[in-house]
């Protein structure tokens, strides 16, 4: 089964209740499972937890005129900045600092994630949110990983990110959504687990892309966007557990995310003229679970609701557009002989495609073990 069609099944899963397995297990025999235990023990050993928790992020940030921004950052370990060494380097932080910067607001941060979270603390964040904020303009969630890790059942999971995604649109806020990171990115993490958990995450994370945009919210994916750096300099965008991302991690994770919140806020007028798909740069409207399945082996890809001639929903469900709002930080190394390697595209891109893109025909179910996943990274 393809992950689009393995996407669609778990989030109407997670919305009419039932199982899908836990994470994924199920396939597994008890022999492979029993090996996977004792991996995951190894994992553990290696991938220290040096953190006794993480700087204080809430508070006001720039300096404009005008009523604050309220913004609300829920999630995990990864939205709280367990990694940072300054209430500054957060995801959250961040993020602040540039719809400020962007808006000329002053951006008041209101940070209720939690270190070790799953999907299901999800419902209780909400609620102290709210609580605090009872109208927040955006809110980022950060969420995921420790689904995967504690195989935590895929549906069950995606069901409390929807409500939750539900519950803070229902009080007004935007929101927007870093889907569950790749783990298989994580070098410490051990042969064949590292392949699974790869597959799990992916997984997870398509399956959480579409329940976002179905309760109303927008999807980036953030996959394995600090893989590649890790791999040339481990030192450098993960921190000392090997785990969590270091300042500079949580730099180019919350780049991804900037642009999404700040179109969100409709801080670049995109309310009046709508961002056409640039076929060009691998945009398009489509199903929502084929822009899922896309999504997550592209990261920094917002997946958001679209319609299609004034419609929200086509055959296969939820229409979605999917947009590269940024490009990659990291040039790509070009084979030999192919010239240089490729750099970032900029202004110098084509202009946009104007109109909604064909549906696509699904994605070879080959994508259930990516070609591209390699055996060591």
């Amino acid at each position: 089964m393809g992950r689009a069609r393995r996407a669609r099944r778990i989030a109407q899963q997670a919305a009419y209740g039932g199982g899908v397995g836990v994470a994924g297990l199920g396939a597994l025999s008890l022999l492979g499972y029993g090996l996977l235990r004792a991996e995951a023990r190894m994992a553990r050993r290696i991938v220290g937890q040096p953190f006794e928790g993480a700087p204080e992020d809430s508070g006001t940030y720039g300096s404009g005129h005008g009523t604050p921004v309220q913004f609300l950052v829920l999630g995990d370990s990864t939205g709280v900045g367990m990694g940072a060494d300054h209430p500054h380097q957060t995801i959250g932080a961040t993020i602040a600092s540039g719809v400020a910067a962007f808006s000329g607001r002053p951006v008041e941060l209101t940070n209720v994630a939690v270190i070790g979270a799953e999907s299901s603390d999800l419902d209780e964040q909400v609620e102290r949110g709210l609580a605090a904020v009872p109208e927040p303009d955006v809110a980022v969630i950060m969420v995921g990983a420790n689904d995967v890790t504690h195989r935590i059942d895929t549906s069950v999971a995606v069901r409390h990110l929807e409500m939750a995604v539900r519950s803070l649109r229902e009080a007004g806020a935007e929101v927007v959504v870093g889907t569950c990171p790749d783990l298989g990115a994580i070098e410490p993490v051990p042969q064949p687990l590292r392949l699974l958990a790869r597959r799990w995450s992916r997984d997870l994370a398509a399956a959480q892309t579409v329940a976002v945009v179905e309760a109303g919210g927008r999807a980036v994916s953030v996959g394995d966007l600090l893989s590649e750096a890790f791999s040339a300099e481990p030192t450098v965008m993960f921190s000392k557990d090997r785990f969590h991302p270091s300042p500079a991690g949580y730099a180019r994770v919350a780049a991804a995310l900037l642009p999404t919140v700040s179109a969100a806020l409709d801080l670049f007028g995109e309310r009046s003229a709508p961002a056409e798909p640039n076929l060009r740069r691998g945009e398009s409207v489509g199903p929502v679970a084929k822009a899922a399945m896309r999504a997550v082996t592209q990261p920094g890809t917002e997946v958001a609701p679209a319609e299609v001639d004034g419609q929200a929903r086509g055959a296969q469900g939820r229409w979605a557009v999917l947009l590269h709002r940024i490009r990659p930080a990291v040039p790509l190394s070009a084979p030999a002989g192919l010239g240089e390697p490729v750099t970032p595209e900029g202004a110098a891109d084509a202009a946009p495609v104007p109109g909604p893109v064909a549906q696509e025909a699904d994605e070879p179910t080959a994508d259930d073990t990516p070609a591209e996943d390699p055996v060591a990274r």
